[in-house]
């Protein structure tokens, strides 16, 4: 059964796309703990991060990085936080999340409410910042 990101990844679900690529897929994380917090998922459906192959895990961090980039750019931070938890679904992902301390990327923070306006804004300022 496809996970809830292969549904996003084939556009069966809607996401605020960041960027895709071959092997990988961006989209902003509609519970984010910051805004700009975005999840890379690679195409291929693998539980774990550490189930990757080696290619695997290279592109999601190549790609990750590009990612960050555009994410620094269009956000005032001082660093962006990036964590592999896996949880929530069960298909490998990244977490890259704008913070200025430590404490912005605590997963027990109470998530952000954002409009679709608000996400369709940032997801195009990450974007033009790719």
């Amino acid at each position: 059964m496809a996970t809830l990101f292969t549904k996003i990844i084939k556009g069966e679900i809607p996401s605020y796309k960041i960027a895709e690529n071959e092997f990988c897929y961006a989209f902003l994380d509609i519970y984010p703990l910051q805004k700009g917090h975005t999840l890379v998922v690679p195409k291929t459906e693998v539980d774990q991060f550490f189930e990757l192959d080696d290619h695997m895990i290279k592109e999601l961090m190549s790609f990750s990085k590009q990612v960050a980039k555009g994410i620094k750019k269009a956000f005032s931070c001082h660093r962006i936080g990036s964590a592999i938890i896996g949880f929530d679904v069960p298909h490998a992902h990244v977490h890259l999340i704008p913070i200025n301390k430590t404490s912005d990327m605590n997963f027990a923070n109470e998530k952000l409410q954002l409009t679709t306006d608000e996400f369709e804004q940032i997801a195009a300022q990450i974007r033009k910042n790719l």
